[in-house]
């Protein structure tokens, strides 16, 4: 009954919210009819557990408590059948079946299981509205429902049930619900009870919360389902199973449901009202509710979830209410019959139509097939419906755009035009089938259609089309050629507006390479150090030769046969004739021989002599050889030279100075000759004795014949060569003095040098002998310093010498002591003549003089040496001196000369010249009394200088003793004997003003130098100077040095005659005042010297400039009135600058001074003097007044202290007594005493009381009477007082203008003008300037003032604009502001919202606060993002502690294997030094391979040579075979094989390593994942356990490593012994390798020894030549003979013929034998080369065994090197322990 009743309900609330349950499909949305979704689909209903599935099962029921059986048995293996299978309790039990006996059969789980689930799978959507289950035991303790919307791929729960949700879904809200999709967990249907049919109850939408939109996308999706699952996650029980264990205990706790209800229909949008069966689903079942819909309004789909085909022009919507929302036909114009939506096309409209027709026919297209395809277009003729509306395009594809597309329809505003072509870019015609001018090659590829001719306008021809329209080839011009017209022709450049287009390279024929230039630049292919854009030019450092480049001089040749070198020194008068120093002097059979090793270039070359006759006649006949290296092959360019060529002879003519043979010779590059001049015959018409010529030099200047600029055979080597000739090039530059070279013969030579060289020369300055390191371009010359030589500047010239930095030094030989002005070049050293001496050959031998007339010094035997012009004897001897030493020297007397018997003696002066005590210049025996008289020194006297003299002081009596001069600084008499102490010196007489102990100071009133005696008298000026410093007006004392006085206080000046500046008044005698000079009202701060006054500003005036100018008065800083005087009464102009009082002169009075004065009587002006009487009476009226004056000074002092104030003293002692009595009453213990004194002073006071009021009464009497008399004198007192005033003005005024003009400075004045006149005048230029000049600061300004006004103007409105637009975006983000709500994002950040107060947020929020002042946000059960981070916070601090300790483990293995690589680094390191001694090994072992190689090659030239000792050569072809490598093959292979096995020997390694791999590849795998370990915990927070275990293994490991290594220790001890085995035998075989090597060594001295013999060989086998070729040219000269010219004379001498026949017979004779001698020597020779034929088939052999063995050695070099790669192997494998 309650489960009819519950569907009841949801039926009521399902029509309730049905908004078509008065209508049809037809008006509105509708919706099928609800039912079970179970019946019909036991086959998608499934459990996750099922008792009995797999065999019985026992179960217990716990509600049978008083039941006998309260077990039973499962057995669900057949479906449940109620007689046959009643235990069977399969999940399609619960489907609801209204049977009679349905609480019979039930879906039941497995005993025990908590987790287990039911599943539905829909086959297509359904709407699900609630859910009924009826258990049969407990309800779950826990479960929960999902669902899903997508076939399974996602779930989203609805809601979760449980007894204890806080404990089983702590996250999840406990309600109530607020929203219909609320996920929440309810406990309603968790109880315990009932223990049977406790039912559970979902509905989707709750009835109790309103739904505002029933057909809202929310609403739909929440009801929406294609799978269901209901979840049971916890069993309720009675708790036994947590006490015990045991399974029986199980068999009470499981899940049995006995009917399950999924009500909902099928999903079909409001768009169907009923469904029918999907394909393959039984549609004959009872109440099913199937899942296909039968849709209505145009939809289509298993859900109508789409519109129908060609019902697309609206979206797809689901019915809402009466809206039936029904999709509307596509419109497709009659073109088509499909469509499809489009939301961009549907949201383009503005949501009007999306609809896009598809497959449009009749070659339309469009979204409503409105539009004719691409390549048709719309006839304007027909409707759009027509089927042939759409005609095709006649446009060529090739030339219009987008491939022959046109405009499809008429459209003004678009410029369209149905039908009509577009043509691309360089396309025209109606079809765009042409390319425009100046285009070409019309084709579809090309998006503008035709390519640009791209015809340079350089070098295409102006007139007609640019280029070809079809092929586009451009028309150039004739030096122009490509395609585009843009290249030059080959040799050609600067492509150009010229008429051929181009310009030709024109590139030297020597300086380039070829005539090819760079069609740009025009830069030709120049040779090395070549420049220039056609190479003509030489880089700096560089040269072109000369034609006689190549000189060799013939001073520097080898000289025989008596030839001799002479040098010549050029002279400035005559030109140079030679060449290098001078010449080779050659007399006849003389002979130069010249070595010539620097041929530039194979070519031929005219020799030239060059020469100077010494004799009127041609020196006859000059033999010239050219010696060659050797025979000239003939593949060589000299290879046609024949020896004849060779030989050659020539003349020298007397009148000529050089010769050029007449034949040329051949010379090859990098050759050596030596060329031979023998100068057989002078003449031959007689003997000419000591017949010499002098040789130059000899020149080798290259033909320019033979060259290929000039025999090419082409128009311009031929204009070359005509031009060089006619220029005569080649005979202008033989001669040494040469005529000015043309440019033409200048450029030919070049090319000519550049091709010989292959470039430029380098210059090769000597940075010594030249001033640069530049060359001139032509010839090479170096700008040499002064008197050196050479092209490069490298010697000295003839004449001089010493080579260096400075040039030479001229030898400057003596003419008349050298046999010529040259000197050698090293030392200088002139070659002197007989007699002459020294490096110039400058003077006599020592002892001689009279150079060049040497003759003997006369020194009377005193010295031998004298000075070589005047004879004068030098360094005399024996105390002499004189010319010929004739006199004594100083200090001595007597007779030196030679025979008188005397001697020079010293004089006794006291005494002797070497005494210490010797006074005296000179002395001579007086020849009467034979007395010694002495000449005195300066400053001694008396007979023997024993004595000072006057102004000198000592005693030279004693020993030591000096006479020294008086130290009084020359201000003496010297010849006063009393002028200083002779014992002393003490100085006493001083003179020129001076004083002092030595006269060394000026004497008071003097100063200057007393050394000098310049002491002059102090002129300092008295009025400036102190006045303790001068005595009298004229004596003052200054400072005795520099002269200075002492001045007064700001006087300055060495005489202290001037003020400082700014100073004045240096007649007062006290110093000088300051000027005072008012700073502003003044120009300066200097006043006048004398008069003080300033120099005034305009409108100032004063001494100071702080009063008005002249003749005014007043305040200059308020206003200036001029003086109004009366000019007759004045005494000066000036009043008085602050009154304005005339100064009046004497009998004027009155401020203008228009009156007389007092005293004086008569009409002004005429003023005269009163009576005598009137001064009487003007001194009682003096006197009066002055008395007045006093009184009126008394009353004023009562007027301001009062009466009293003239008593006041006397008041104070009456106050004073009267506190002292006061004092004396107040005290309480008063004595006798002072009662006695109180009434002492209280008399007192009284007597002074009475005193001072009699005073007061007759002082009171007197000031009424004063008062009466002043009252009556105060007229006349005021009268008088105003006259002496007058008179006063009037005096002070006059003095002061009398002071003006004493102390005026007019000049001072007219500076002033003249500086303001200056100043006038600079700002009336600078003033004007500004205006006048352009531009001018004015106009500068205007410009300024009117562009800125402009740009005001122009930029208000945008100022205006911006401002009114930044305005309204500040309103609206103000606006944004106010809308802005931190409610979520304090929920989100604190976990709270925002909209709670911060006292009852338990989380905090934007702007709360602790107690502390800290912001207060998240806290304890808090899941805002704050809270969230602390948290994390914590566990990442606590991860990281747990990741350090993890870090240091690490990092304790790291280091263990990194001790482990070390390690096997060193393991590696050992085998490294034994690979490398393999190496120097196999490097020795292939040098001696190499040194045999060039062993067997020498022996191989050796027996190819000629001329070889036949017995050498069989020695050395035995010892040659005798041979042997110092070990066998065999021996080598075991070697090799031994060196292998124990190399192989280290596999015990490979097998150690094998073992020890899995340990070393666990310990990198352990090492491995302790380093993922740390990667996962520095990115994880709880994966500090699993770095634990990594590290717990990771020692374990280390463990394992540890023992790897020691294994390896091991492995590694063995392998250092193998490889010391494998080192000593390596040693032993470079032993016997060594012994090999000596003995090649000794073979090869062999083979030296064997080459000397073949050299002997050689030589006389040529001899033997020579004598051969000696006989048959005698042969030659007697067979000339016989048939020469004798022959016409036969019969005239064929007797004497007959008589000398015997003779030739004999001659004969002798020639066969010498030519039988030459045949037997032929035939030996050819013997012993047969010999050595076979001796070098013999060695070759050898050399097939030598090279058999050699390839052994290869073979054994191959095995070794795999040793080596073996033992780098093992390398690599300890290297794997890294």
């Amino acid at each position: 009954m309650k489960f009819l009743l519950l569907i009841f309900c949801a039926a009521v609330a399902t029509v309730a919210q049905d908004p078509n349950s008065a209508h049809g499909c037809a008006q509105g949305s509708c919706y099928p009819a609800t039912g079970d979704l179970l019946v019909g689909r036991q086959n998608k209903l499934t459990a996750l557990s099922t008792c009995g599935l797999r065999g019985q099962q026992p179960y217990c029921i716990v509600s049978h408590l008083q039941d006998e059986k309260k077990c039973f048995i499962c057995d669900s293996r057949k479906p449940y059948d109620r007689l046959r299978n009643p235990n069977s309790h399969r999940v399609e039990n619960v489907i609801t079946t209204f049977a009679q006996y349905r609480k019979k059969a039930w879906w039941q789980s497995e005993n025990g299981l908590s987790n287990v689930h039911l599943r539905l799978d829909l086959e297509a959507e359904f709407h699900f509205t609630h859910l009924i289950m009826t258990f049969k035991t407990f309800r779950p303790s826990a479960m929960l429902i999902e669902r899903s919307s997508d076939f399974g791929h996602t779930w989203q729960v609805y809601r979760y049930f449980s007894y204890d949700c806080a404990t089983d879904f702590p996250n999840i809200s406990r309600g109530p619900l607020r929203k219909v999709d609320d996920v929440i967990c309810e406990s309603r249907y968790s109880d315990i009870e009932p223990s049977t049919e406790g039912e559970v109850i979902y509905r989707v939408l709750d009835p109790a919360i309103p739904i505002a939109d029933p057909y809202s996308h929310q609403i739909q999706n929440l009801l929406k389902i294609t799978n269901l699952r209901v979840n049971f996650t916890k069993l309720h029980t009675l708790g036994d199973n947590l006490l015990d264990s045991r399974h029986e205990i199980k068999e009470k706790y499981y899940y049995a449901v006995y009917e399950l209800v999924v009500r909902g229909n099928c999903f079909c949008y409001g768009h169907a009202s009923e469904c029918a069966p999907i394909s393959g689903i039984q549609g004959d079942i009872e109440g099913m509710v199937h899942g296909r819909c039968v849709c209505n309004h145009n939809t289509n789909g298993l859900n109508c979830e789409k519109c129908d085909d060609f019902y697309n022009e609206l979206p797809w919507r689901p019915a809402e209410g009466r809206n039936t929302n029904a999709c509307k036909r596509c419109n497709c114009n009659n073109h088509s019959r499909r469509c499809h939506f489009d939301m961009a096309v549907y949201l383009a409209t503005g949501n009007v139509s999306g609809g896009v027709c598809d497959d449009c026919h009749h070659n339309t297209m469009g979204k409503n097939c409105e539009m004719c395809k691409p390549f048709y277009y719309q006839d304007p003729s027909r409707d759009i419906r027509d089927p042939r509306v759409c005609v095709p395009c006649d446009c060529d594809p090739d030339g219009s755009l987008n491939g022959g597309i046109c405009d499809s329809r008429d459209d003004p505003n678009l410029g369209m035009i149905a039908g009509q072509c577009r043509c691309k870019d360089h396309v025209e015609g109606p079809r765009c089938d042409k390319c425009k001018a100046g285009y070409f090659g019309l084709s579809a590829e090309n998006l503008q259609g035709c390519q640009p001719c791209w015809c340079d306008p350089f070098g295409t021809v102006a007139d007609g089309l640019p280029c070809d329209p079809v092929s586009g080839d451009c028309f150039c011009k004739r030096l122009v050629t490509g395609r585009s017209c843009n290249q030059c022709l080959a040799e050609h450049w600067a492509l150009s507006n010229d008429l051929n287009g181009c310009r030709a390279c024109d590139c030297d024929v020597g300086g380039a390479y070829d005539n090819q230039c760079s069609m740009e630049t025009g830069q030709c292919r120049c040779r090395s150090h070549m420049i220039g854009r056609q190479c003509t030019q030489v880089d700096s450092g560089y040269f072109f030769m000369a034609l006689d480049q190549y000189k060799y001089e013939a001073e520097l040749a080898q000289l025989s046969m008596g030839a001799t070198v002479s040098n010549r020194e050029p002279t400035g008068s005559h030109p140079v004739t030679w060449t290098g120093t001078g010449f080779a002097r050659v007399p006849e059979r003389g002979v130069l021989q010249f070595q010539i090793n620097n041929i530039p270039y194979s070519m031929e070359f005219d020799l030239v002599i060059r020469y100077e006759p010494q004799f009127p006649e041609e020196w006859e006949k000059v033999s010239i050889s050219i010696i060659r290296p050797g025979p000239i092959p003939t593949s060589s360019p000299c290879g046609n030279t024949i020896p004849a060529d060779d030989l050659l002879v020539t003349t020298l003519p007397a009148g000529f100075r050089y010769v050029v043979l007449s034949q040329p010779v051949c010379l090859e590059r990098s050759v050596s000759y030596t060329i031979r001049l023998e100068f057989k015959r002078y003449s031959s018409r007689g003997r000419t004795p000591n017949a010499y010529v002098l040789v130059d030099s000899i020149v080798l200047v290259p033909r320019y014949s033979s060259m290929e600029m000039f025999i090419a055979g082409d128009t311009a080597s031929i204009r070359r060569k005509e031009t060089f000739e006619r220029y005569r090039c080649h005979d202008n530059s033989i001669p040494v003095v040469k005529p000015m070279m043309t440019d033409i013969c200048a450029k030919l030579i070049s090319s000519m040098s550049a091709i010989i060289h292959n470039g430029a020369l380098p210059c090769q300055c000597d940075p010594q002998g030249s001033l640069s390191l530049e060359c001139e371009s032509n010839g090479g010359h170096c700008r040499c310093k002064p008197r050196v030589i050479g092209r490069r500047c490298q010697q000295c010239a003839p004449g001089t010498y010493g080579f260096g930095p400075m040039g030479c030094q001229a030898c400057n030989c003596k003419r008349e002591g050298s046999y010529n002005m040259i000197c050698d070049q090293i030392s200088g050293q002139c070659q002197c003549r007989a007699g002459a001496f020294s490096r110039q050959c400058s003077h006599c031998q020592h002892g001689y003089w009279g150079f060049p007339n040497c003759q003997p010094c006369q020194c009377n035997g005193h010295t031998e040496e004298c000075d070589q012009q005047t004879g004068a004897c030098l360094n005399c001897r024996s105390n002499s001196m004189g010319q010929n030493c004739e006199r004594c020297a100083a200090g001595y007397y007597g007779n030196p000369v030679l025979g008188s018997g005397e001697q020079c003696r010293p004089c006794p002066c006291p005494g002797g010249p070497s005494s210490g005590r010797h006074f005296a210049t000179s002395c001579y025996q007086d020849a009467r009394t034979r007395q010694v008289v002495c000449n005195c020194d300066q400053g001694y006297t008396g007979s023997r200088c024993e004595e000072c003299a006057p102004g000198y002081y000592g005693n030279p009596l004693l020993p030591g003793g000096r006479c020294l001069p008086c130290q009084c600084h020359n201000n003496i008499d010297v010849s006063d004997p009393q002028s200083c102490d002779r014992q002393t010196g003490q100085c006493l007489k001083c003179l020129y003003n001076t004083e002092g102990v030595h006269c060394e100071h000026c004497r008071l009133g003097y100063y200057g130098d007393a050394s000098r005696r310049n002491c002059r008298k102090c002129t300092c000026n008295h009025l400036g100077t102190r006045r303790d410093q001068c005595p009298s007006k004229d004596e003052c004392e200054c400072d005795r040095t520099t002269g200075q006085c002492s001045c007064l206080p700001n006087v300055v000046g060495q005489n202290c005659d001037r003020c400082a500046p700014n100073h004045w008044n240096l007649d007062s005698g006290s110093g000088c005042v300051a000027c005072r000079c008012a700073s502003i009202n003044s120009f300066s701060s200097s006043c006048n010297e004398f008069t003080g006054q300033c120099q005034c500003r305009p409108g100032f005036g004063g001494q100071s400039c702080t009063d008005c100018q002249e003749n005014y008065w007043g305040d200059p800083n308020v206003q200036c009135r001029v003086c109004d005087c009366d000019h007759r009464g004045i005494e000066i102009s000036q009043c008085d600058r602050a009154t304005g009082h005339c100064v009046c002169r004497q009998g004027v009075s009155g401020v203008r001074c228009d009156k007389c004065a007092r005293g004086f009587s008569g009409q002004f002006p005429d003023c005269y003097p009163c009576h005598q009487c009137f001064g009487d009476w003007d001194r009682i009226v003096q006197d009066l007044a002055a008395q007045t004056r006093h009184l009126v000074e008394r009353a004023g002092e009562i007027r301001l202290i009062g009466v009293s104030g003239m008593y006041e003293s006397n008041f104070r002692s009456l106050e004073e007594k009267l506190l002292q009595a006061q004092r004396i009453v107040n005290a309480r213990n008063a004595t006798a005493v002072a009662v006695a004194e109180l009434m002492n002073l209280i008399s007192d006071l009284r007597d002074k009381i009475t005193g001072t009021t009699d005073i007061l009464n007759g002082l009171e009497d007197v000031l009424t009477a004063v008062q009466n008399q002043n009252s009556g004198a105060s007229v006349e007192l005021s009268n008088l007082e105003r006259e002496a005033r007058a008179l006063n003005l009037s005096t002070k005024e006059l003095s002061r203008k009398f002071d003006i003009l004493k102390h005026s400075n007019f000049l001072g004045a007219y500076d002033s003008i003249r500086n303001s006149y200056d100043q006038s005048c600079q700002a009336e230029r600078i003033v004007n300037g500004s205006t006048v000049t352009f531009p001018s600061i004015v106009g500068i300004s205007a410009g300024t003032r009117r562009k800125t006004e402009v740009l005001m103007r122009t930029r208000k409105d945008d100022f205006n604009r911006k401002n009114a637009a930044n305005r309204r975006a500040l309103n609206d983000l103000a606006a944004k502001v106010q809308t802005l709500n931190l409610k979520n994002i304090n929920e989100k950040v604190c976990g709270a919202p925002g909209d709670l107060p911060c006292a009852d947020s338990p989380c905090g929020g934007a702007g709360c606060y602790e107690d502390d002042g800290t912001r207060h946000c998240g806290g304890l059960n808090c899941n805002g993002a704050v809270a969230v981070a602390d948290t994390s916070l914590g566990r990442a601090q606590q991860s990281e502690e747990e990741l350090r300790r993890a870090m240091n483990e690490v990092e304790e293995l790291f280091q263990k294997v990194a001790l482990a690589k070390v390690k096997a680094n060193e393991a590696r390191q050992r085998a490294q030094v034994t690979l490398d001694k393999a190496n120097d090994a196999k490097d020795r072992i292939n040098r001696s391979n190499k040194e045999l190689r060039d062993l067997i090659k020498q022996i191989r030239d050796f027996l190819t040579q000629e001329g070889a000792d036949p017995d050498s050569i069989e020695m050395v072809a035995s010892r040659v075979l005798e041979l042997s490598i110092p070990a066998s093959p065999q021996q080598i292979r075991y070697l090799a094989e031994e060196i292998k096995d124990k190399v192989s020997s280290l596999s015990n390694v490979d097998t150690i390593l094998d073992q020890t791999a899995g340990d070393v590849r666990e310990a990198e795998q352990l090492l491995l994942d302790a380093r993922r370990a740390r990667g996962r915990a520095e990115n994880v927070k709880n994966t500090a356990e699993a770095v634990k275990q990594a590290l717990e293994e990771a020692s374990r490991a280390q463990h394992a490593a540890q023992s790897a290594i020691s294994r390896a220790k091991g492995d590694i001890e063995e392998t250092d012994q193998t490889l010391n085995g494998i080192r000593s035998q390596t040693v032993s075989a470079e032993r016997e390798l060594m012994k090999a090597m000596d003995r090649l060594t000794e073979l090869d001295n062999r083979i030296d020894a064997l080459k000397m013999k073949r050299a002997n060989n050689s030589l006389v086998a040529s001899r033997a030549e020579e004598t051969a070729t000696m006989a048959r040219d005698k042969a030659n000269e007697a067979k000339q003979m016989l048939e020469g010219q004798l022959s016409d004379k036969y019969k005239v001498v064929h007797g004497l013929i007959d008589r000398k026949s015997g003779t030739v017979v004999d001659a004969k004779h002798k020639a066969e034998s010498l030519r039988n001698e030459a045949k037997q020597l032929l035939s030996d020779a050819q013997d012993k080369l047969e010999r050595l034929n076979d001796l070098e088939d013999q060695y070759e052999a050898n050399e097939q065994v030598l090279e058999e063995k050699a390839r052994q050695l290869d073979g054994l070099e191959e095995k070794m090197k795999e040793i080596l790669q073996a033992i780098n192997q093992q390398i690599q494998i300890y290297n794997t322990c890294q």
